[in-house]
């Protein structure tokens, strides 16, 4: 994975985190640096040691190195680009710019995201039973008696008393809190389709663990309802 990848890797995360519909938003420049993916919080998943470092990989990522996102302005990606190639790139051009907003590439998101889920969780094939092979003709004494046997063999009269319901069973303890619609389960974090008839712990699209959410400023998990960060204090939004 190159640093490109690692920083939007970590910016889809953190949008997830905070607010999954802010995937598919206009994103400004100042606002990934401050509060989505800011340098004191992220340097060590981003494998980086100073915050110029860290400015520069932004800096490559708003010129459209690698087609991650898409600036709103073309004028604006231009003045990166120049500074992008530049052997002394001007970094407070970041700053400058601060308001300028761009928007993360749907394919690059969508892989990002994962496997499409109508592929990812096609029912599979059914298969062909083969017909149960025949005994050896020279065992016709062996046929007739399992025949005989089979023969004798009857369904159990059913019983006079009705069958009380069986209770319910109780979900799992870390069970995905998922919202469901006509179509099925969804993700509460990205709104992907979750597979039906079964325990999904973590969402196939987005990877959310489906039981907690992480806090954008520390990253620390905290349970889904909770209204502030347990570690900074941050408040967070309700998934």
């Amino acid at each position: 994975m190159t640093d490109l990848e690692r920083l939007f890797r970590r910016l889809v995360d953190n949008l997830i985190a905070i607010d999954p519909a802010r995937l598919h938003r206009p994103l400004a420049i100042g606002e990934i640096r401050e509060s989505v993916v800011p340098y004191r919080t992220n340097r060590r998943s981003l494998a980086i040691d100073t915050m110029e470092d860290y400015d520069m990989l932004l800096l490559r990522l708003c010129a459209g190195e690698g087609g991650f996102v898409r600036m709103m302005s073309d004028e604006i990606r231009e003045r990166f680009e120049l500074e992008a190639e530049s052997p002394n790139p001007d970094l407070a051009l970041l700053a400058e710019l601060a308001e300028a907003e761009f928007q993360l590439a749907t394919d690059q998101l969508a892989h990002a995201l994962g496997p499409d889920p109508e592929i990812a969780f096609a029912p599979p094939e059914e298969e062909e039973e083969e017909p149960e092979p025949a005994p050896p003709a020279g065992n016709a004494g062996t046929r007739m008696a399992l025949d005989a046997v089979r023969f004798t063999i009857v369904a159990p009269e059913p019983s006079e008393e009705p069958t009380p319901p069986s209770p319910p069973t109780p979900p799992a303890p870390n069970s995905a809190p998922a919202r469901s619609d006509a179509a099925g389960p969804r993700c509460g974090f990205c709104g992907g389709r979750l597979p039906a008839g079964r325990t999904v712990n973590f969402c196939p699209h987005c990877g959310q663990n489906q039981s907690f959410t992480r806090c954008p400023e520390c990253q620390t998990d905290i349970e889904l309802g909770w209204k502030h960060c347990i570690n900074c204090g941050h408040a967070v939004g309700e998934p």
